[in-house]
């Protein structure tokens, strides 16, 4: 069985970054009918944040992206952790070191002086003698030496390192007892039984580590994924003005989950020339050894591209709902279909429909000066003047009734639409736009039209 899993740290929010890899850790799970959890690595309790924590789990709802059995918490098994330190202790494969602070500090300086890599050199590895007093011991692993650590990466293909490169014997508990991030996630990873690690190839320099953690363990490795970087169009590590910000924050900037996640998993991994993937096709298509080897670059113009194409084929009620969980409740509008339809075209992001949806909705307080300068000339005064006893006279309803009564109206004064059409517009919404003149008409109905026209009047 496929088990992958999802393992955030709770000191900030999730990041679109963050959220892809989730999304293909999910994909590949789903897949291969496995399972998909979540993992906690909250040992760093000076660092963790609930709100954080919260934010997570938001955005897993918003998106629908569902875990499977109950979220693991690092912090909650910490005995466990305990455990393996012993047996590593006890197998000759750890032992204390009882380096203090200022001998590292002081170790570390020379070997920059002779332009070294810094790395523990192994004092305390075979001590046989007496502790020195005063110092509590960290707990390092037996590191291999000079040993090529050789493994194959599913997207980078066949990775190796020699241990004496990047590798020194590493720190797997501090002298608190805590233990260390790759000590932990290794073991988590093992015994939740992970078979795919799917995850940014930041952590690539981790992964050494991990595997002599395995081996020391005697657990199973996992198939790893390194994925590339998502990068800003300039090629630059991604940064909050670029939209390396919140995955909530979209949620409040109008995108809809689907765009945003169609939007993240092209960011690395595609199928031919398909832009647009539903979520089953993503189950179907969808395998981790074709994410692309190279970074990806965020384009703020494709996402908003999709983003309007699920705008636009959504289904009404997800519009309404979305719509309301952006403050605007159209759910019991007489017209909220046509109200929708008529925009949903122009409108690339909720709040942007939202914002063309308050336009007709609320009656203007304000009306557009160029607007008002370049329609209301002439005698458009005369002309709704005689167009608004025409609306009294009349019960039009939907947008056609309102078209041949206009039609006729035009006929009948020998009129073209640009003369009646932009000064109602300019009544309904204080400006020259708006969809089609007989859907705002509708939209809003009779009665309310008459009454935002002799406002307009009023005031010109």
């Amino acid at each position: 069985m496929t088990i992958t899993r999802f393992a955030p740290s709770p000191t900030g929010y999730l990041h679109i970054g963050g959220l892809r890899t989730a999304l293909y850790s999910y994909l590949w799970a789903r897949k291969k009918d496995g399972k998909f959890l979540l993992r906690i690595e909250d040992t760093d309790q000076k660092r963790n944040s609930d709100e954080a924590l919260e934010a997570i789990k938001k955005v897993f709802d918003w998106c629908s992206l569902n875990y499977d059995g109950d979220v693991y918490y690092q912090s909650k098994r910490f005995d466990i952790y305990k455990k393996y330190v012993e047996q590593l202790l006890s197998e000759g494969k750890a032992y204390k070191c009882y380096m203090s602070k200022e001998e590292l500090t002081a170790l570390r300086e020379e070997q920059m002086a002779n332009k070294q890599r810094t790395k523990y050199n192994g004092k305390y590895r075979d001590f046989k003698g007496t502790p020195p007093e005063g110092i509590e011991p960290v707990i390092r692993i037996k590191a291999p030496e000079n040993t090529i650590i050789e493994f194959e990466d599913g997207i980078k293909g066949k990775v190796s390192f020699n241990t004496d490169d990047v590798l020194d014997d590493f720190i797997i508990a501090r002298s608190d007892g805590t233990p260390t991030y790759n000590f932990v996630v290794a073991i988590d990873d093992a015994l939740m039984g992970l078979t795919d690690v799917i995850r940014g190839d930041d952590h690539l320099s981790n992964t050494p580590k991990q595997i002599v953690v395995y081996q020391a363990l005697g657990f199973d490795i996992p198939k790893f994924y390194h994925v590339p970087m998502i990068l800003n169009p300039q090629g630059k590590k991604l940064s909050k003005r670029d939209g390396a910000t919140d995955a909530m924050e979209y949620k409040t900037l109008g995108y809809f989950p689907e765009a945003l996640l169609n939007f993240l998993v092209r960011l690395g991994w595609s199928y031919g020339d398909q832009e647009v993937f539903s979520m089953d096709e993503l189950l179907e298509l969808f395998d981790p050894k074709d994410i692309n080897k190279s970074a990806s670059a965020y384009n703020a113009d494709k996402l908003l591209w999709l983003n309007s194409h699920y705008m636009k084929t959504l289904p009404l009620d997800r519009i309404v709902s979305d719509l309301k969980d952006l403050g605007l409740d159209i759910s019991s509008h007489p017209n909220k279909e046509l109200l929708i339809d008529s925009h949903r075209e122009r409108a690339k992001t909720v709040v942007e429909l939202k914002e063309q949806i308050n336009s007709i909705i609320n009656t203007p307080t304000q009306y557009a000066p160029k607007a008002v300068k370049k329609f209301l000339k002439g005698e458009w005064k005369t002309i709704m003047t005689s167009f608004l006893e025409t609306l009294k006279q009349n019960t039009p309803n939907s947008s056609q009734e309102f078209e041949d009564i206009t039609v006729k109206f035009m006929e009948e004064n020998d009129l073209k639409l640009g003369k009646l059409a932009q000064p109602i517009r300019i009544a309904v919404t204080g400006t020259a736009v708006s969809p089609s003149v007989y859907d705002t008409m509708a939209i809003i109905g009779k009665d309310e039209l008459v009454s935002r026209v002799e406002k307009l009047l009023g005031e010109f």
